[in-house]
């Protein structure tokens, strides 16, 4: 954990931040009870792609307009990369900027290879719990680092 210069803002971030992820992960275990299933082959359920100007033109309204692209890219990359001296930045930025691309390609494949295994319930079911577990080991993680106080 970095250090931080505003104890209030740390503590204020860690119990909003334990809330929203134990809400996060209520509504991960209601979808496992009333789970869905993903048909993307079922051609009653595609949507139209229009054209190729209207696919490029929403891919970047969804990349650009995300404010978690300028979160993570700016404050979290730039925070991270900002511990560094100067000629090891480039470095920092290469290896990051590899790493994304090797997760999103690695998203996109497995999803595609993972699409026939989401077509059943069962498999939301799955997910859904490891998702909520996930999301509340984190919210209590995050509560007792509070409750133990200040290391």
């Amino acid at each position: 954990m970095l250090p931080c210069n505003a104890p209030a803002l740390t503590s204020v971030a860690a119990w909003g931040g334990a809330a929203f992820l134990l809400v996060y992960g209520a509504l991960a275990f209601r979808s496992a009870v009333r789970p869905g299933s993903l048909h993307a082959d079922n051609p009653a359920d595609a949507r139209d792609p229009g054209t190729l100007t209207g696919a490029l033109s929403t891919t970047l309204a969804v990349s650009l307009l995300n404010p978690h692209v300028y979160l993570d890219t700016v404050v979290l990359l730039g925070g991270v990369a900002a511990q560094y001296a100067p000629a090891q930045r480039a470095a920092f930025v290469l290896g990051a900027g590899t790493a994304s691309a090797v997760w999103f390609f690695g998203l996109a494949l497995g999803a595609r290879l993972l699409s026939p295994v989401f077509e059943r319930e069962v498999a939301w079911r799955v997910l859904d719990v490891v998702i909520g577990c996930i999301m509340w080991w984190i919210a209590v993680g995050l509560v007792l680092g509070q409750l133990a106080g200040p290391h």
